[in-house]
């Protein structure tokens, strides 16, 4: 083996190893965190979260990330470790089908369905139309779907680039004497699991298994132990994952450890204990690619059905390794933004609005509480509104510090568009509370100086409030629903809103000519309805992004300009209904 088949061996592995990775990133994105939303609701029984997990990771090809998204759903209390269990013991049922697609490489025939079979032959075709997808696609799910065909086709060269590479080993005795060695069990467990802990992936390191498999030195004996130990490897990521995560979360990892060391021990023990007594023929015979792909899926499915009904007993085991007592510590305040969701942005986005949501129902309420301090204060009433005010803030920060560090990934067109939306309506929801601050400030410096508004006064703000109330209501209701007829009578209202401000205002003047009012009142009150006025703003901006979100072509001067364009009539029947609604006395 020359230099110039090292660097080619070097190369397919790079290709292999960044195909696996560019496929399984396409695959993540169509998915549009659909699967961890399935994941997150439907693992009531047992069996049910094994066949959940097992499908997951058939189609997004990597165990490690199921295992890893289990691990955050933990942490941030979405699952429980209960329900956590079965969809570690699918992930590994599904982690299978990587190797079976690999073992096409091994087809052998001169007929045409078997080389149509052969990845040589299709994936050219698959790159090809991968190339035009991804480069001609004006959507991002055509995109997305390029990238996973030519994912696929990387994958398969680099697959290819590997065997081509290493088939001349077959004649190195140095070489074949160093794979004598991985007849030892022990050493054959202990050389796959390193060898999948680097690469942190068991589908990646059964692939280069297949592909060593081509020098014809691997025999069945020989390799299952391997196959054994890249399923102890993978664990490694999930252990990695649980670092600095919850007690709950880190118990999720030990049983994924658990769960492939207790495997690995019953099958070896009755595989030895069986061909000690039968003396399997086959195990001395050459393995090939569909040979471990055998292997690999018989170990998987096997455990599995052993430890199913096993699953008290690996919960036992993980609080035995974390135990109960230890669970003690200061909880996350936002437990949903877990930075192992980050790895699937379309979910994290999910995470996000939930938070969000949260947000928008504390912004919504810290204001109606600041205008009811209007016709009665209370000094524990103001409080709670500052309280709020400084725990929106921490939402704000936080959500702003994690939408940040999702953006700056590679993130799909739509994913871009809503990390945008909710960064605009966090900042919208957290000015609404400083609003709320604004107007308890105004109160208290009445309550100060002993002032009061006149009955007419009390009268036109009353009015104003419900207008804002009303705002609010359907700006809040339209962000946590979704509801786009709902974001839609939002503008009309903002409108009528904008009115009653100078109304208001002119009013107070009038009175302040007749003597009727003070100029520090007059002060106060063009304050409060100033910071009125400026919250309808802020709710008309989180309806136009909400309405943005339905349709992601809509610009925000476009849909203002079409109120008073086509829709006028519509609009202006709209404006004139509510104003009649929300009339000054």
């Amino acid at each position: 083996m020359d230099i110039f088949a090292i660097l080619t061996l070097i190369g397919g592995l790079a290709l292999f190893l960044y195909g696996m990775s560019v496929m399984g990133a396409g695959l993540e994105k169509i998915s549009g965190g659909k699967l961890e939303r399935i994941l997150e609701r439907l693992t009531s029984n047992p069996l049910k979260a094994v066949l959940l997990g097992a499908g997951v990771t058939a189609v997004i090809q990597s165990s490690s990330a199921t295992t890893v998204m289990v691990v955050g759903f933990v942490n941030s209390g979405i699952m429980k470790l209960s329900q956590a269990i079965g969809i570690i013991m699918g992930a590994n049922v599904g982690t299978t089908i990587t190797s079976w697609l690999l073992s096409l490489t091994g087809i052998e025939g001169d007929s045409l369905l078997i080389k149509l079979l052969k990845p040589s032959s299709f994936s050219p075709v698959l790159a090809l139309v991968g190339i035009i997808l991804f480069m001609s696609g004006k959507n991002s799910r055509k995109k997305d779907v390029g990238e996973i065909f030519l994912g696929f086709a990387v994958l398969m060269f680099g697959m290819e680039s590997m065997s081509g590479a290493v088939k001349p080993l077959a004649d190195v005795p140095e070489f074949t004497n160093i794979l004598t060695m991985f007849r030892n069990p022990f050493l054959g467990i202990l050389a796959g699991a390193i060898l999948t802990a680097i690469i942190q992936s068991s589908s990646a390191s059964v692939g280069i298994l297949q592909a060593l498999s081509v020098t014809g030195v691997f025999t069945y004996g020989a390799v299952i132990p391997i196959v054994m130990g890249q399923n102890i490897g993978t664990c490694v990521t999930a252990m990695l994952s649980s670092v600095g995560a919850s007690k709950n979360a880190k118990r999720t990892a030990f049983v994924h450890l658990y769960f492939n060391i207790i495997g690995t021990i019953i099958f070896l023990l009755c595989y030895y204990l069986l061909d000690a007594v039968f003396r399997f023929s086959f195990a001395d015979d050459t393995v090939g690619a569909a040979g471990i792909a055998v292997i690999h899926s018989i170990f998987n499915i096997f455990t599995t059905l052993v430890l199913l009904p096993a699953t008290k007993l690996l919960e036992r085991l993980a609080y035995l390794t974390i135990p109960e007592a230890s669970d003690e510590g200061n909880a996350d305040e936002f437990p949903l933004l877990d930075d192992r969701f980050l790895a699937t942005p379309s979910f994290a986005i999910e995470q996000c609005y939930t938070v969000a949501r949260q947000m928008a129902k504390l912004s919504g309420q810290s204001f109606l509480s600041a205008m009811e301090l209007l016709s009665g204060y209370s000094k524990s009433a103001a409080k709670h509104v500052i309280e709020l005010e400084n725990t929106i803030d921490r939402y704000e920060d936080r959500l702003r510090a994690y939408l940040t560090r999702l953006n700056s990934g590679n993130l799909a067109y739509a994913d871009s568009q809503n990390v945008s939306t909710l960064l605009h309506c966090i900042t919208d929801l957290e000015r609404i509370s400083d609003h709320a601050v604004n107007v308890v400030e105004a109160v208290q410096e009445m309550k100060k100086r002993e002032l009061s508004f006149s009955k007419k006064a009390v009268e036109e703000m009353t009015v104003f409030g419900n207008a804002v109330a009303d705002i609010l209501d359907r700006a809040i209701g339209a962000f946590i629903t979704g509801d786009e007829a709902l974001a839609r009578s939002v503008e009309p209202l903002e409108e009528v809103i904008d009115e009653l401000d100078k109304s208001v205002k002119k009013r107070h003047v009038k009175r302040l000519r007749k003597g009727k009012c003070t100029i520090e009142l007059g002060l106060v009150l063009s304050d409060i309805a100033t910071n009125y006025e400026r919250v309808a703003d802020h709710c008309s901006n989180i309806a136009v992004y909400m309405i943005q979100v339905q349709d992601g072509q809509l610009e925000e001067h476009e849909y203002i300009n079409s109120l008073r364009g086509d829709n006028s009539d519509e609009f202006e029947i709209q404006v004139a209904g509510l104003g009649q609604k929300y009339m000054l006395p």
